[in-house]
């Protein structure tokens, strides 16, 4: 019996409607959903290929234990009986810290994901967590926390009405955009061109994106910082800057110049490699737009000044009048933010409240940098335990954290490990337990984090497409049951954990004289709730706090779960409008735009100025039909384009004696792989590139797939010392290598970037 289903799409960040056709209990179809409220029908191969990724066969079916050193299958009784045993032995041997908490990027795609490891986090009451946000986009959380006053106040460009639009280190023709959630990004860029908009892409590859832009600068990777330094200089210098109707809002404008003094377009041309010409231009065109947005992602976040990078794309949009303003840089409002609170200051963002054990690195939003986890797990010190422990949800850091051989040393070592994974992989291979979340398919879907970087508001929610099938777990249960099997309550009922949540929530809400339930009774308020289970009475006591809610009765037009669930396709909530200063949490109250941190780290830009790099530099790379580590074993995802090969300019592989499709050996801090050259003027002078999630070739997984053409893990050839301060994001791009054909006796040495 053939039917269809809606489901929003978990396979990226673009969460796009699709309409799935499901033929006796499996998915056999996916095609976008046309009357999706924010999609509008849009689908990507990644979309559309949603049932192989639900039907992947390698999938794991039940929980697997570890007796006498081999995973085995076991019910999911006896799999929580080992993580409870396991987790709290080292807990009470070692401490809570002992015990490292390791989450993926899959977290933010699914419900589950939001809803519980800050519960498992909290309730262990470790320091030792480790995310993928350090591989990736930290560096936009510590910027807008110093500008904002907090860490997920990120403004987001107003695509659909900006006249300007400048990107640096992004390709949203590939990734769908990030930080930036927005279906159809491709068909946005060409909308903003065919009404005369401008869009000017900076980045050391002319990707897909950079040959839809009316100008492409490429720069020498690792630089945006000087190049954006410049820009501001330039509007200072020749008076062009205008707050807008933000003004009363932000402070700092003339200890900014002081700040900035001597990133003039002639003093960052030649590091850049941009004419100083140029740098102008750009300063004087986005001043001169009507509306304009400045938006950087992964490749100025993963670079030697990260934070600068990204705290200066927000001084940017101030300084040319468009921080929160309509064809500008927004703040979204999601449904279930929390109530509004009245404008005034906050308590600000502090960095640096503990320190990782060995490198002392500062945690920064609660977390420490995932490129000290092997070294927090095998290297003795005089403070506090080793990590002894490691819980991982959704996560494979063997492949996306620097050095992945020592940790997969080091994970071996462990006195106990569970991972929540749906395969068997280079990380989840060493667990003692593995807990496997069921097909997407046979999950609800709602993206909390997503929604708060979304171009438009909107609220859309879908229930699983099919049922459980037997033997299988929600992930929910998963997650929460894993939570009281943490946190010493092993066998409690799961519904505890949202039951609880619910009454701490309420209890709080009723307390704030903001909010819409202030002096009402908590249990009277949960008792209104609705919903089939406990994360779904958490979305509705969500969406009615949030700003747009029925505060529980106090609007009787206000949303609810209810409502949601009559609108299948979604609610547009409208365009994203101006908030300040309501969002705003610094203590000032303001829009801080020399935050104390950023001043301190001036001077390391400043001496950036001086570096130059005498030989190659690696960048990554991604493809449409990939998303880091995940997608590799679906055969409708992998092939054709989507290679794990070395971009090199012609001239480059000309100079080294490479020939395309040759395989070559490249060489870096961490270590050394091979990979077949692919050569192409797509990268600039002095430039290679290798894609990211690749790797699959360690013994013990059951990716099948994956392993037929398993790639090279690029992270290998980083050996985790490099990282922005401010952050402890891991400097992926604009790293030093050294390329040779692989059967050159010599390797040509080249100059390290420092």
């Amino acid at each position: 019996m053939s039917r269809t289903a809606l489901r929003i799409c978990p396979l990226c960040e673009a969460t796009c409607g699709l309409v799935l056709t499901v033929d006796d209990g499996t998915v056999t179809r996916a095609r976008g959903d046309r009357d999706d409220v924010f999609s509008k029908g849009f689908v990507c191969p990644k979309g559309a290929a949603f049932p192989e990724v639900d039907s992947d066969p390698d999938r794991l079916r039940t929980p697997l234990v570890r007796v006498d050193g081999e995973l085995r299958e076991a019910t999911w009784e006896e799999a929580f009986d080992a993580v409870a045993a396991g987790l709290r032995g080292v807990v009470e041997r070692h401490g809570p810290h002992a015990v490292g908490v390791v989450l993926g990027n899959p977290n933010v795609h699914t419900m589950a994901g939001a809803l519980y490891p800050p519960l498992l986090v909290g309730g262990l009451g470790t320091h030792s967590l480790f995310t993928a946000s350090t591989v990736d986009q930290m560096p936009k959380h510590v910027s807008s926390g110093l500008l904002f006053g907090d860490a997920n106040l990120i403004p987001v460009p107003d695509l659909d009405r900006t006249d300007h639009l400048l990107l640096i280190g992004a390709n949203p023709l590939e990734s769908n955009g990030s930080l930036c959630t927005a279906p159809d990004f491709p068909g946005r860029l060409k909308a903003l061109k065919a009404r005369g908009g401008t869009l000017t892409v900076v980045d050391p590859r002319r990707t897909r994106t950079a040959r839809l832009a009316d100008r492409h600068l490429a720069v020498r990777p690792g630089t945006d910082a000087l190049l954006l330094a410049a820009i501001a200089r330039t509007l200072l210098d020749e008076n062009l800057v205008d707050l807008g109707d933000a003004a009363p809002h932000i402070e700092g404008v003339a200890e900014l110049s002081d700040a900035l003094a001597g990133f003039t377009p002639e003093a960052v041309a030649d590091a850049c490699d941009v004419d100083a010409d140029v740098i102008r231009t750009l300063a004087r065109d986005l001043a001169a737009a009507p509306t304009a947005a400045v938006y950087a992602r992964i490749g100025s976040c993963t670079v030697p000044h990260g934070t600068l990078a990204s705290w200066l794309v927000d001084v940017l949009n101030a300084l040319t009048g468009n921080l929160d303003r309509p064809g500008g840089a927004l703040f979204p409002q999601a449904a279930t933010d929390r109530t509004p609170r009245p404008a005034g200051p906050g308590r600000g963002f502090a960095l640096g409240r503990w320190h990782s054990r060995v490198s002392r690195h500062p945690e920064a939003k609660g977390e420490l940098p995932l490129s000290a986890l092997a070294e927090e797990i095998d290297t003795p010190t005089e403070e506090g335990a080793p990590v002894r422990a490691v819980v991982a949800v959704a996560a494979n850091p063997v492949l996306s954290a620097p050095d992945g051989d020592r940790l997969d040393k080091v994970l071996a070592s462990l006195d106990f490990m569970v991972s929540v994974d749906p395969y068997l992989n280079e990380t989840s291979r060493h667990a003692h337990v593995v807990l496997p979340p069921p097909p997407p398919a046979q999950s609800p879907h709602h993206d909390f984090a997503f929604n708060t970087l979304a171009v438009r508001n909107q609220v859309r929610y879908t229930r699983p497409a099919v049922p459980l099938e037997p033997g299988r777990m929600a992930e929910t249960e998963i997650l929460a049951r894993l939570v009281l099997a943490a946190t010493g309550m092993h066998g409690a009922d799961p519904a505890a954990v949202d039951d609880l949540v619910i009454r701490q929530t309420l209890g709080k809400a009723v307390g704030e004289p903001h909010s819409p339930v202030h002096g009402r009774d908590p249990q009277e308020l949960a008792a209104l709730l609705t919903g089939d289970n406990g994360p779904e009475r958490r979305l509705d006591m969500m969406l009615r706090l949030g700003p747009y809610g029925d505060g529980f009765g106090a609007d009787p037009d206000g949303l609810t779960l209810e409502k949601l669930l009559a609108h299948p396709h979604g609610i547009d909530l409208g365009p994203l409008r101006p908030r300040l200063p309501q969002p705003l949490k610094t203590r000032s109250g303001k829009v801080e735009l020399l935050p104390a941190p950023i001043a301190a780290d001036l001077p390391r830009l400043r001496a950036a100025l001086q570096e130059r790099p005498a030989g190659l530099v690696l960048v990554g790379r991604r493809h449409l039909r990939s998303n880091n580590s995940w997608l590799h074993n679906v055969p409708a995802l992998t092939g054709g384009s989507n290679r794990c090969t070395l971009h090199l300019h012609p001239d480059d592989a000309a100079r080294l004696g490479v020939a395309d499709g040759q395989p070559v050996r490249i060489k870096g801090a961490g270590g050394e792989v091979t990979v077949p050259a692919e050569v192409t003027d797509a990268v600039r002078r002095g430039v290679v590139s290798l894609p990211h999630g690749w790797g699959h070739d360690r013994p013990g997984t059951r990716t099948r797939h994956a392993s037929v053409n398993p790639g090279v893990n690029v992270n290998q050839l980083l050996d985790g010392s490099l990282l922005d301060p401010l952050s402890g994001n891991a400097v992926l791009n604009g790293v030093p290598v050294e390329v040779s054909p692989e059967r050159a006796e010599q390797p040509e040495t080249l100059t390290v970037l420092t």
